[in-house]
């Protein structure tokens, strides 16, 4: 599976470890930046870049990475076709693919320990939606986004 990844300068360790788990899980991985920890930027711009390639490609997903993940969601969530999932636990990265059909993993350094990443991102990507009444929701979802008045 194609999984574009950015991050801020705050995420940028935590991105290149997300890189080698990933591909590690044999996707192949489309690092957007940032590439300097050291140098503060804006994460809109790496969350827009994601979003928009994942909202392209449909069989594609997306993983962004900040301080808080607060602001990377609100941002890739402006972008029609992107469900971007802010996750604080294992359970929430299950539940937000099995329930919410997110296509874009958001994750806050400050809410998920290092040792749990490799855990996170392998449930995030193995655990597929469970459709029936969650697919109600999600078209509705759409619906809003469609700017229809559900």
């Amino acid at each position: 599976m194609k999984v574009y990844i950015g991050a801020d300068h705050r995420g940028f360790d935590y991105k290149e470890k997300i890189k080698k788990i990933l591909e590690n899980l044999g996707n192949e991985v489309f690092d957007v930046g940032t590439n300097d920890p050291e140098c503060s930027c804006d994460y809109p711009r790496f969350a827009y870049e994601v979003a928009s390639k994942v909202a392209k490609f449909k069989n594609s997903r997306g993983v962004l990475i900040c301080m808080s993940g607060i602001g990377q969601s609100i941002a890739a969530n402006k972008v029609k076709g992107a469900y971007a999932a802010l996750v604080y636990s294992i359970e929430s990265a299950r539940l937000s693919r099995m329930h919410n059909n997110a296509n874009i993993l958001v994750i806050g350094v400050n809410s998920i320990k290092a040792k749990d990443l490799k855990t996170v991102v392998e449930v995030w990507m193995n655990e597929k939606f469970e459709g029936g009444r969650h697919l109600r929701r999600f078209n509705l979802v759409k619906k809003i986004e469609a700017g229809k008045i559900i």
